[in-house]
């Protein structure tokens, strides 16, 4: 799912007055960790619109997503959490248009509602001394780093090198799909018909599946939980099933919440053995706002269905867990079997459809001219129009329905998007495989006129061009092995399945181009690494926040925008950053990264799931492995757990196999502690012909570094300090010869790698 860069919360705030104004009146809440917060009244255009919250932390503006404001007397609703910051007051500051407005009052005439909250510094300084001075006080010894990390112990279906074992198993679920759209009421009717393959050495007596839809019922346990819109909910939402069978013989379903278990006629043994699951259902798509995965969007020329987790899906049973049957709640995501997928689709004869999957039919629901521009967009590596505006138009009038037939290979879900409104384009990137074969990716974007931008400000036209290059690009560590990735404009601020993914329409230029990167990275974590994002969503949300800099560097550093600020130069995220990054999270994030997703609020999720695993792989690569060994054992690990099921250990273990490293220090500081980076250089000392320098770490965190020493006649000499020593201290010495020069200063990290949250004791003078 796209990053959504979640600000510092806010607890003591001022109730904010909003004027009222005869062009229409909205109701808007604010949620803190899906409780109210804050409502109001809103006045906005007839129409509607978009809103955005801004919230400046230590100087940083942090946009949080999925602020919206509908035309039908929905709610203002901020994707996020507002909570306190060690009691330090804030100031709410209002904005539209651009402008500030004045006393906490002001009634929009745009179409964006921008929110600042800015601090009273004399009062924070006075706070974050005293924290400062407790943070040093409490700090851990760096010693307590290296302790053993533990790991579940090695097997033969999980090695200690951290590769898949001779006994490794997973279980193979194919799925015959048929569906079809009823644009009147909204509803999917459809038939999963499921094979089921028990690769396990266990005999199952029951399956147990997901019933996804079911959070939208109006008892779901996910609503209150995620504090979820309630024009969401609705009683006639969630899985109406038909007779469900088992191989031919009908049988009763428990239905509990988001899930439902089958138990078996006859036991189904290990070892290769099949079951044929048929399940009849139906359900109504549920509207926006409240539907950040699927849903519908009204647009000028007809609504557009996003249409994922539509089918139920059977749940994952592993080695580790078993059965993985936990609750849909709306905000941890999904862990899924690979298998094979048939989709037959019918829907309105207006309608264009995309989907998971190579088109089979073509001939069947293209016009010979759209097969053709087709055919032009495979062989081009610009893009191409497919379905033109006068296709669309004359497509209105049409009656009656199409089927769309679609054949997706060794993927763990299959998405779609419908309608009649879709202008789709489409390209060609050429990607060099393992075996010296070249796999022709068709790169698609559907969009409605909407999502259109302007020369100045380019939006979904450009789709294809970004997505083309988040392709070739990420293909670095993996190569693509789909036959499409396809973008979709929707109402969904970013989510990604195999070979597609739902985004804003409203998204523009670089925005767009780093949602597209961001939700097409997700190709290769989760969808081709198939780890559990229910509970480890940092083994797709993070490595994909990592893949997204590299990619984003080679995208802007070879195209038209190579001063885009965090880009350029191989920059990535500045060391700086991560570090005021951390000192703002560090009261409002309570857990570690190796916290159990569900459990996080939204604000820990940003940190943790996204941000701090990213930060933590740019390290690794840049400050402690190098990119040569970095790359090396990120891509082995990629392919060594490419289309399987990996946990966090076989990661751990296969980094540390394929880099020669032992990083148990670093997995233990960065993963499992909540622990910070400040290294003290103590001391400068001279010593005849040598220079002894003292280094310290003040919060618990260690990595290597450099000392660049500086002499009199303007020369430098650096000498490295390795992490190892702080296994037996908390303070490291180095010698560096002098070589008869005078030293005149010495400072800590003089290439800003490391995210060291104080900068101001990283340097020193000498003395005797």
């Amino acid at each position: 799912m796209t990053r959504r860069l979640l600000p510092l919360l806010l607890l003591l705030l001022t109730p904010l007055a909003l004027a009222q104004s005869p062009v229409g009146t909205w109701s808007y809440a604010l949620t803190n960790d899906g409780a109210p917060f804050e409502t109001g009244l809103i006045s906005l255009p007839a129409s509607g619109g978009d809103g955005r919250l801004v919230l400046t932390n230590n100087g940083v503006d942090s946009p949080l997503s999925g602020v919206t404001v509908s035309a039908d007397g929905a709610t203002f609703e901020a994707a996020g959490s507002v909570a306190a910051v060690g009691g330090a007051p804030f100031t709410l500051v209002a904005t539209f248009d651009g402008a500030d407005a004045f006393e906490g009052t002001f009634t929009l005439v745009g179409r964006s509602l921008g929110i600042r909250a800015t601090r009273d510094d004399d009062a924070f300084a006075a706070y974050e001394a005293e924290q400062e001075a407790l943070r040093i006080a409490n700090a851990p010894e760096p010693v307590e780093m290296f302790e053993p990390f533990d790991l579940p112990a090695a097997n033969t279906i999980r090695t200690g090198s951290g590769r898949p074992g001779p006994d490794y198993w997973q279980q193979r679920a194919d799925y015959d799909l048929t569906a079809s759209l009823d644009e009147t009421t909204h509803t999917i009717t459809g038939t999963v018909r499921l094979t089921y393959t028990n690769n396990s050495p266990e005999t199952l007596d029951y399956l147990w599946f997901h019933l996804e839809q079911n959070l939208f019922e109006t008892d779901s346990r996910g609503g209150p939980v995620t504090g979820r819109a309630a024009s969401s909910l609705a009683d006639e939402h969630g899985y109406r099933l038909g007779t469900v069978t088992v191989d031919g013989r009908a049988v009763t379903p428990w239905v509990t919440d988001t899930r439902m278990r089958l138990d078996l006629a006859e036991p189904l043994e290990g070892g290769g053995d099949r079951v044929e699951v048929v399940i009849p259902y139906s359900f109504v798509i549920p509207g926006s706002p409240g539907t950040p995965r699927m849903g519908r969007l009204d647009t000028e020329f007809g609504t557009v269905y996003s249409l994922a987790q539509w089918f139920p899906r059977v749940a994952v049973f592993d080695d580790v867990n078993g059965w993985n049957h936990q609750p849909y709640l709306g905000a941890g995501e999904f862990y899924l079997n690979f298998g094979d997928y048939d989709l037959t689709l019918t829907v309105p004869a207006s309608h264009t459809v995309v989907a998971t999957g190579e088109l089979r039919n073509a001939d069947d629901v293209y016009s010979r001219a759209q097969r053709d521009r087709w055919a032009a967009a495979s062989r081009s590596d610009d893009a191409l129009p497919i379905v033109t505006e006068a296709d669309r138009d004359a497509a209105a009038s049409m009656t009656g329905t199409k089927t769309w037939r679609f054949r997706a290979e060794n993927v763990r879900d299959v998405a779609w998007g419908s309608s009649k409104a879709f202008l789709v384009d489409g390209a060609v990137a050429r990607v060099p495989q393992e075996d010296g074969s070249t796999n022709d990716v068709m790169i698609l974007s559907a969009y409605p006129v909407e999502g259109i931008g302007t020369a100045e400000n380019p939006g979904w036209e450009e789709a294809t061009r970004y997505g083309r290059a988040s392709i070739l690009n990420n293909s670095y560590w993996y190569p693509y092995p789909y036959p499409v990735a396809i973008s979709v404009a929707s109402h969904i601020g970013g989510m990604e399945y195999p070979m597609i993914h739902f985004s804003s329409v409203r998204s523009r230029h670089k925005g767009l181009f780093g949602v597209v990167d961001h939700e097409l990275g997700h190709n290769w974590y989760p969808m081709i690494v198939g780890s559990d994002e229910r509970r480890h969503a940092w083994m797709d949300e993070g490595f994909n926040t990592f893949i997204n800099g590299p990619s984003g560097v080679t995208f802007y550093n070879e195209g038209d925008d190579p001063t885009l600020p965090g880009y350029g130069e191989g920059a990535l995220t500045s060391a700086e950053t991560i570090a005021r990054t951390f000192l703002a999270n560090e009261i409002s994030v309570d857990d570690e990264i190796l916290t159990y997703a569900d459990h996080l609020n939204n604000t820990e999720r940003g940190w943790n799931s996204y941000r701090k695993p990213g930060y933590g792989l740019q390290l690794l690569r840049q400050a402690v492995l190098g990119q040569e060994r970095f790359d090396a054992a990120f891509r082995e690990y990629t392919r060594r757990w490419a289309f399987k099921h990996p946990q966090p250990a076989d990661f751990f273990r296969s980094m540390e196999d394929a880099s020669g490293e032992d990083l148990d220090w670093f997995w233990r500081g960065w993963f499992d502690t909540r622990h910070m980076y400040d290294a003290a250089l103590r001391s400068v000392v001279r010593d005849g012909d040598v220079i002894v320098l003292t280094v310290g770490q003040e919060r618990g965190l260690v990595f290597p570094t450099e000392i660049e020493v500086t002499f009199a006649d303007g020369s430098t000499d650096r000498v490295g300090v390795p992490v190892e020593g702080f296994a037996r201290d908390a303070e490291v010495s180095v010698i560096l010869a002098s070589g008869g020069r005078t030293v005149t200063s010495a400072r800590l990290d003089p290439d800003g790698l490391l995210p060291d949250v104080d900068r101001e004791n990283d340097t020193a003078t000498p003395s005797e």
